[in-house]
């Protein structure tokens, strides 16, 4: 079993092993590593170097279980972290794969029944995944057996016309995503689990408490929830209610419904300042809209 340690050199690492790549980026360490080593680059971006290297031989190595270490481990580094993967996978990775798709439909043969339930098996996927989020950190089990189900068909199952290059990037995309999601189950379970469980039998059962600062508090009443997040993304980029039914798979009703509350928790009754507060807080590009 191969394991990192300060001395490693953390640019060679991730030339080996790409996946890490998003890794780091949740620590907010970005590409142009040079030959520093891990001890290097933590010091200089101020990361707890123990947690760091914690969280990297757990990607690298499945049955890595560092017990003793976890003991130091402040649980609110878990907390932060694992917020910091749930905001990846749904706007990093998720939206990565639904903008692949949506090309890879977009270029297929428009009369091809398999394609409408690829769209259905991912809108079913997304909004299981999103309602994950919702939970508490400590009974998320974000789901895999539809993400598998989806490779499984371009694999083995799709047929007809479509475009190989946009269909081999959906599956790479799948496969990135399916990896990202068991290593951070993995993580929730053999990290933040028995941290939990250790303040739990030291008689501290009011552990949320302990770490009030960290993402794992309540949502404020004026932030969107996701699917209200999408619903405004759709109107940002000039989608009619109708549209936006039809591309949620959701009713009308549930649509008006989302955007009442949009307005009343963002303040912001026109088109325009949606649009606004889209680019301006980063989900939208100036591209992605019609200004």
């Amino acid at each position: 079993m191969f394991f990192l340690d300060a001395s490693s050199i953390l640019s060679e690492i991730v030339e080996a092993r790409h996946e890490l790549i998003p890794v780091i980026n949740r620590f907010g360490i970005r590409l142009g590593l040079s030959d520093k080593t891990i001890k290097e680059v933590c010091a200089e971006a101020n990361i707890n170097m123990d947690f760091f290297l914690i969280i990297l031989n757990t990607y690298i190595n499945e049955d890595y279980f560092p017990e003793k270490k976890l003991q130091k481990i402040d649980i609110s580094l878990v907390i932060k972290y694992l917020n910091q993967t749930d905001s990846y996978l749904v706007h990093g990775q998720l939206h990565n794969l639904e903008k692949h798709l949506n090309a890879f439909i977009a270029m297929s043969d428009p009369n091809n029944r398999q394609f409408e339930i690829i769209r259905k098996l991912f809108v079913e996927f997304k909004e299981a995944l999103t309602d994950q989020m919702h939970k508490d950190v400590m009974d998320r089990n974000i789901p895999l057996e539809m993400i598998l189900d989806m490779k499984r068909i371009y694999i083995k199952h799709i047929s007809g016309n479509y475009n190989d290059n946009l269909c081999y990037a959906v599956v790479f995309t799948i496969d990135s995503l399916q990896r990202d999601i068991e290593n951070h189950n993995r993580i929730r379970d053999k990290v933040l689990k028995p941290i939990i469980q250790d303040l739990e039998e030291s008689g501290i059962d009011n552990w949320q408490e302990l770490i009030g600062h960290s993402p794992i508090e309540k949502r404020k009443e004026h932030e969107l929830s996701l699917r209200e997040l999408d619903v405004l993304k759709l109107v940002a980029q000039g989608l009619i209610n109708k549209e936006i039914a039809d591309k949620l798979n959701i009713s009308l009703n549930t649509v008006l419904s989302h955007r009442k509350n949009i307005t009343a928790k963002l303040g912001i009754k026109t088109v325009s300042g949606l649009i606004f507060y889209c680019i301006s807080h980063g989900y939208l590009m100036a591209d992605e809209v019609e200004l």
